[in-house]
C-alpha cells in the first residue's frame, strides 16, 4: 500500500502545482557579486524549483501560482519559466507603475562560493508582485475542484514574504484538502524574511496555523525549532549535521502534535568547504525512519536548490507509490545531481538519478 494516497492522474489537469515567488537570479559565475561586470540570468524560487524539477527531470505535468509584473522584466521571467516547462496559466499579471515604486519583480544575486569562501545570497525583493498576493486573488476551488491537481506544494519562504501571503497559503491548503489534493510544505525558515514582520514568534504563529493542513512536511532541525517551536530537551539548539539522532527525537514530538504528517523529511548536510559537502537525507513514514545513502566529500558546483531538488525527487517517488527507503534515495540522489550544475534548478534526467542511486560513477557516458 502506498504511503501517500494520490488522486488518479486521469482526474487531474496537473500532477504538481506550486505556490510561491519566482525571482530572477543574477549569477556572477566564477566572479563575485560586488566586483563582477556581468551576470547570467536564471529563474528560481524555493517553491517553484520543486515544480520545475518534477517537470524537467521526472516528466510530471506542472504549473505554478504566483504574481508577475507586466513589463519586460516580468516577461523575461515568463520566458525563463517557459524553458522549464512549467505552465503559467494561473499566474496573476500585475500592471506596471512605470518605475517599480508599487510593484516589481524580485531579484536574487547569488555567488557560488569556493573552498573556504562561502556562497553568498543577496535578495532584492521588497514590494514584489508575489509578496502582494492576498486572500481572494486566486480561484482555488476552480484550480483544485474543476481543473484538478494531484499534489500541491508551498513553503515558509512564501509565508514570510509579507503580512498577506500567510492568508493566501491558508486559503490554498484549505481548498486543496477539500478537494483531496496532497499538500507538501517546506518550512525553509529564513530570519531575514521574518525579522521585520514579527520575527520568530510570528513565524511560529503562521507555520503552526498551516501545519494541520500538511501531509508531507520538509525541514531540518533548525526549521522545526524556529518555525514550529520544537526542541529536543538537553541538546540546546546545536545539532550534528550528519547524526540524525536528535532529528529523530524531535520528529517523535512533532508527529504526536501533528498526526496529519504522513511523511516528515530532511536533508543532512555537513559543509566541509563551500565546494565539498557530506550529503545525506532521512524521512519518517509509517512510524519508521529511513536513511538515504550518505555521500561523503560530495563535490559541489552550485549548492543553491539542492534541498528543492531533494523535495522534487522525494515527491516523485511518493507520487509513484515507491517505498520510503526508495523515496528518500530518489530525493537525495536528485539533490546531489542538482548541485553539480549552475543555477537554482535541475538539469538532471530520471535516468541519471537512478544511475546515481544504483551506485553509478562519474565515468564518461559514450
Amino acid at each position: 500500500m502506498a504511503i501517500i494516497d494520490v488522486k488518479p492522474k486521469s482526474q487531474c489537469k496537473y500532477d504538481i502545482l506550486s505556490l510561491g515567488e519566482i525571482m530572477i537570479r543574477l549569477d556572477p559565475g566564477e566572479e563575485r557579486i560586488h566586483t563582477t561586470r556581468h551576470f547570467r540570468a536564471w529563474e528560481g524560487g524555493g517553491e517553484y524549483n520543486v515544480a520545475r524539477g518534477l517537470k524537467r527531470c521526472f516528466g510530471k505535468r506542472a504549473a505554478v501560482v504566483t504574481a508577475l509584473v507586466d513589463n519586460p522584466v516580468g516577461r523575461l521571467l515568463e520566458d525563463l519559466i517557459y524553458q522549464g516547462g512549467v505552465n503559467t496559466e494561473y499566474v496573476k499579471w500585475v500592471p506596471y507603475d512605470g518605475i517599480g515604486r508599487k510593484v516589481r519583480i524580485g531579484l536574487n544575486f547569488t555567488e557560488r562560493g569556493f573552498g573556504v569562501r562561502a556562497a553568498v545570497g543577496c535578495s532584492d525583493r521588497a514590494n514584489s508582485a508575489a509578496s502582494q498576493l492576498k486572500k481572494g486573488d486566486i480561484d482555488w476551488d476552480n484550480i483544485f475542484g474543476t481543473d484538478g491537481v494531484r499534489w500541491f506544494h508551498t513553503g515558509g519562504i512564501f509565508a514570510g514574504l509579507s503580512q498577506t501571503t500567510p492568508d493566501v497559503i491558508i486559503e490554498a491548503v484549505t481548498a486543496a484538502k477539500k478537494h483531496g489534493t496532497i499538500v507538501s510544505y517546506d518550512l525553509n525558515f529564513r530570519n531575514s524574511l521574518w525579522k521585520d514582520i514579527g520575527g520568530q514568534e510570528k513565524a511560529m504563529e503562521v507555520n503552526r496555523a498551516i501545519a494541520p493542513h500538511v501531509d508531507v512536511m520538509l525541514g531540518n532541525e533548525e526549521d522545526f525549532t524556529a518555525a514550529l517551536g520544537f526542541k529536543v530537551k538537553g541538546t540546546g539548539e546545536s545539532f550534528s549535521k550528519l547524526d540524525p539522532t536528535n532529528f529523530k527525537k524531535m520528529i517523535e514530538q512533532v508527529t504526536k502534535e501533528f498526526p496529519n504528517f504522513k511523511v516528515v523529511a530532511t536533508t543532512l548536510r555537513n559543509a566541509k568547504t563551500a565546494s565539498v559537502n557530506d550529503w545525506g537525507a532521512i524521512i519518517y513514514a509509517d512510524g519508521e525512519f529511513h536513511d538515504a545513502t550518505l555521500r561523503t566529500d560530495l563535490e559541489i558546483y552550485d549548492r543553491v536548490g539542492g534541498g528543492d531538488s531533494f523535495a522534487s525527487g522525494l515527491i516523485y517517488a511518493l507520487m509513484e507509490g515507491k517505498e520510503p527507503d526508495e523515496a528518500v534515495n530518489y530525493g537525495a540522489a536528485h539533490g546531489a545531481l542538482a548541485m553539480t550544475t549552475p543555477g537554482d534548478t535541475t538539469t538532471a534526467s530520471l535516468r541519471e538519478v537512478e544511475k546515481v542511486m544504483g551506485g553509478g560513477g562519474a565515468r564518461v557516458d559514450r
